[in-house]
């Protein structure tokens, strides 16, 4: 491998930043990088490669008791952790639903271009009226639509309250459930033993 292949080699980049580990991200970043990384994944373009569900899971695991013999600092209430994921996980997708309703009848007002046709805004506006809100729930578990679908939502004019209702939904499911899971599993001595094994 020469020199510029390995400068842009992807796993020298996350393994230099950490940005795609879970555990390096909570161990450097607490709840305030957790909280932000879900806010952004749920509703801001520039999220869709970030780590939602391993992030959620591996916290969970965390404010479970497991790798306290790992990092002994780390230490998660799991109620603060509970509420903080499900408010920016529902405020992300707010955030993402409003900049599609403002922006997205901009970009398709121009003319029609490969990507930015107005028969698209059509389209999804005829989707989210058919399947919105299980649309809005599922995608919370899809990475990458996890980012687009509220967006698109946006875009297409679905109702506001009604993608307000799956959103809170959605949110509760995603958010809670993901993470309520890596604790309770946590919390098996069977787990937290040999978890570290596994990943």
């Amino acid at each position: 491998m020469n020199t510029l292949q390995s400068l842009l080699d992807p796993s020298l980049l996350v393994g230099a930043l950490g940005i795609l580990d879970p555990e390096q991200i909570i161990s450097r970043g607490g709840y305030l990088l957790i909280f932000a990384i879900v806010f952004a994944e749920s509703g801001l373009l520039i999220g869709f490669f970030l780590p939602g569900d391993s992030l959620l899971f591996t916290a969970g695991m965390f404010a479970g008791g497991a790798f306290a013999s790992k990092l002994p600092d780390v230490q998660f209430n799991i109620w603060i952790l509970l509420v903080g994921i499900f408010l920016a996980a529902v405020i992300g997708d707010q955030v993402g639903y409003q900049f599609g309703h403002r922006v997205g009848p901009a970009i398709f007002r121009r003319p029609n271009s490969r990507l930015f046709k107005h028969e698209n805004v059509e389209k999804a506006q005829a989707f989210f009226d058919k399947h919105g809100p299980k649309a809005i729930v599922l995608a919370r578990f899809v990475p990458i639509v996890r980012t687009f679908c509220p967006i698109v939502a946006g875009v297409g004019r679905m109702d506001r309250l009604t993608f307000t209702r799956y959103n809170v939904v959605g949110g509760l499911l995603w958010g809670v459930g993901v993470t309520l899971l890596g604790y309770y599993l946590g919390g098996f001595d069977v787990v937290r033993d040999n978890f570290e094994i596994a990943t």
